[in-house]
């Protein structure tokens, strides 16, 4: 069970954001439906299965609450007024590296974390406004 927030800050709304991505990456594939195959599957020997690439193991799908709060979360990057500062949030939500970032967006990393701070901020402002007028 999740605690209801009362005051966000930046710690809560980064820590949301990243949930997102996660949570965007525990996603099913989209695929296109209405296909199928009539052949039958392919028998392998022991050694074509051993010489075989392994896919990647992947988690189950997200909690449906996890969805919900991944929908909210997402809505909030349209609260930012540049789409430097989405694609920011975003990144770092994702766990970039800063230097992959600073490549990126086209500045050094003191600019880049003051950047994403003040993005952060502005969410901040907006979500603490609207509990205020509850």
């Amino acid at each position: 069970m999740r605690k209801e927030i009362t005051k966000w800050t930046v710690t809560d709304v980064a820590d949301r954001f990243e949930e997102a991505a996660y949570t965007l990456k525990r996603m099913p594939p989209v695929r296109v439906q209405g296909y199928f195959n009539a052949w039958p599957e392919v028998v392998r020997t022991v050694m074509e299965q051993l010489q075989a690439e392994r896919l990647p193991i992947r988690l189950g799908p997200p909690l449906p609450d996890a969805i919900s709060r991944m929908e909210e979360t997402i809505q909030w990057i349209f609260w930012l007024d540049t789409e430097d500062e989405r694609r920011l949030i975003w990144l770092r939500a994702e766990r970039v590296h800063w230097k992959q970032i600073c490549w990126r967006i086209g500045c050094g990393r003191t600019k880049a974390w003051q950047m994403w701070t003040y993005a952060l901020l502005k969410i901040v402002t907006r979500l603490n406004a609207k509990q205020g007028g509850r």
